[in-house]
């Protein structure tokens, strides 16, 4: 069933009384300013693969250079509406934890306890060889030292937009150094996992059984596109948990639907959110 309505009483109805797991993507944060890659307004984009990150230095390079930049961005960006309706509802006791394809923070920054960092963060970095991790807060300050008025003639340029994984468009890369593991000398990588990569199977383990005691999972602003987030519907449909879907457009998982709702994240997810939180006594 999908409805294309600013509201939907049957969302309300199929998740009303129950305790419900939720996925996200980047719709999610598309009104924190944050681009999706599939959205139907999104620009083209080709998002990095760990094959390519991995053999080409030079790509590595431009990587880092427009990273460098991109990462502050997304650094400083609020959660909106929807971000702090979900935390609202785990306050509740409705929402009984996340699981986000986002690497922004941003259900963490709006309160969220329970979440699950699917693709990991844009806030650490880890070294491919001896796993060592830092802070990329303490990544910029060493790279800073190494580039020195580099990001503010980036800056002066104006208009940087970046993606989903913290990556801006700046022009000029060829000059930038980048950095090895201080520790072991190795190949340092934003601790985000890049298309090619796998997720780690205790990741995977923990958003499984986070569906598993829910009696709904909930999809808000996912295309469903990548396998990393269609198996989680799939597996609630085959367990008989009923799915909701929130997403502007079509997804991969509307035929597991029990309801889809066409529309965007924020709106939707506040009205929700007042509705359910009518119900949490029944729950407790």
């Amino acid at each position: 069933m999908t409805t294309r309505c600013a509201e939907s009483p049957e969302l309300v109805a199929l998740l009303a009384g129950r305790r419900i797991a939720v996925l996200t993507g980047a719709g999610m944060s598309t009104d924190s300013g944050i681009p999706d890659y599939r959205g139907p307004d999104s620009p083209p984009s080709n998002p990095m693969t760990i094959r390519q990150f991995t053999s080409d230095p030079v790509f590595r390079q431009r990587y880092w250079a427009r990273n460098h930049v991109g990462w502050r961005h997304m650094d400083d960006t609020l959660p909106n509406a929807g971000h702090r309706a979900l935390a609202a509802l785990e306050d509740a006791g409705v929402v009984t934890g996340l699981i986000t394809q986002n690497v922004d923070l941003l259900h963490t920054k709006a309160g969220s306890r329970n979440v699950i960092n699917l693709h990991g963060t844009y806030a650490q970095v880890v070294c491919l060889n001896c796993g060592h991790t830092m802070s990329r807060t303490a990544l910029a300050e060493r790279l800073e030292e190494l580039n020195p008025g580099f990001l503010e003639r980036a800056q002066a340029i104006g208009g940087l937009a970046v993606a989903p994984d913290a990556d801006a468009v700046v022009a000029d890369t060829a000059s930038f150094r980048y950095l090895d593991c201080p520790r072991c000398t190795g190949m340092l990588k934003p601790d985000i996992v890049y298309f090619g990569e796998n997720v780690p199977k205790e990741t995977v383990a923990q958003a499984y059984s986070l569906i598993d005691h829910a009696g709904a999972l909930l999809v808000a602003g996912s295309s469903l596109t990548v396998f990393s987030g269609y198996r989680f519907v799939r597996h609630a449909a085959a367990a008989g948990i009923p799915v909701a879907i929130v997403n502007r457009g079509r997804t991969r998982g509307d035929d597991l639907a029990t309801v889809k709702v066409d529309g965007g994240c924020s709106e939707l997810l506040v009205l929700l959110a007042n509705e359910l939180a009518r119900t949490t006594t029944s729950l407790h």
